[in-house]
């Protein structure tokens, strides 16, 4: 791996711990304005101290981020769809890598739904964006998607997905938890965040969530509605650090957030 593609992979996994927490912003390019997420630069604002990367569109990114804040961008790149269309999987590059050394990016995100009707469509473009991104040193993050298939969240699809994913160049991947996440990360050559998925019922359900990714082979979360959508975005965020980056056990945590919040 090329020194610029190890810097920019520092900015968002720290080398002091190995772990990171990103912040997922992006939900609006499939999903529009999302509960909490209406007013972007109102929601993210509050929550960029204690982020180690932002996951976001450019349309958000140059909207509601100013430049001068200095917190790693991975750039949502692959889109096209909409919640009310008839196939969430039929995605496209929709941002060129021109775009994103413009932006100043650290990685670049995609999705793959493997399994689907548009699975050759997406596989192919991740390829061709590992190809793009690498010539300029930019790593790729692969988001493995199920679209509305929320079932397909088991191991074997999410191995299978996963590993395709690194076996295309991907230089670390997005993906979901699930039993037996450990026979996901063994076989995978790269390493994985996990996504926070819908908003889970308490704030201890998302930090045993995060505290067992990381104890089963997980670097780090990309998570966004379990923080910004809880009543008490930036106590969560801090649990969720303590959890990632110290160790913390989830019930521990989980009194860091109730002290904060008062």
């Amino acid at each position: 791996m090329d020194w610029g593609m190890k810097n920019r992979l520092s900015q968002i996994i720290k080398p002091e711990t190995g772990h990171t927490v990103m912040l997922a912003v992006d939900h609006g390019y499939f999903l529009g304005p999302t509960h909490k997420l209406e007013n972007a630069r109102k929601t993210i604002e509050p929550l960029l101290p204690w982020a180690d990367a932002l996951m976001l569109t450019r349309g958000i990114l140059r909207t509601s981020v100013d430049p001068d804040v200095s917190i790693p961008i991975v750039l949502r790149v692959s889109g096209g769809t909409s919640i009310i269309g008839e196939n969430l999987s039929q995605e496209s590059i929709t941002t060129s890598i021109e775009e994103a050394i413009r932006l100043n990016v650290s990685a670049v995100a995609l999705s793959i739904f493997v399994g689907t009707e548009f699975e050759h469509q997406t596989l192919t473009n991740l390829a061709y964006l590992v190809d793009e991104a690498q010539s300029v040193g930019i790593p790729v993050l692969a988001v493995t998607a199920v679209g509305k298939e929320l079932e397909k969240r088991d191991v074997r699809f999410l191995a299978l997905s996963c590993r395709i994913a690194a076996e295309l160049g991907a230089s670390f991947v997005k993906t979901y938890y699930c039993e037996e996440f450990e026979k996901i990360a063994e076989s995978c050559p790269v390493p994985l965040v996990i996504a926070g998925g819908p908003k889970l019922e308490t704030e201890l359900d998302a930090l045993k969530m995060a505290n067992d990714a990381i104890q089963k082979g997980a670097i780090g979360v990309d998570m966004g509605r379990n923080i910004w959508q809880s009543p008490h975005p930036v106590p969560m965020i801090k649990a969720v650090r303590a959890v990632v980056h110290d160790g913390v056990k989830p019930e521990d945590a989980l009194e860091i957030f109730e002290k904060d919040k008062k």
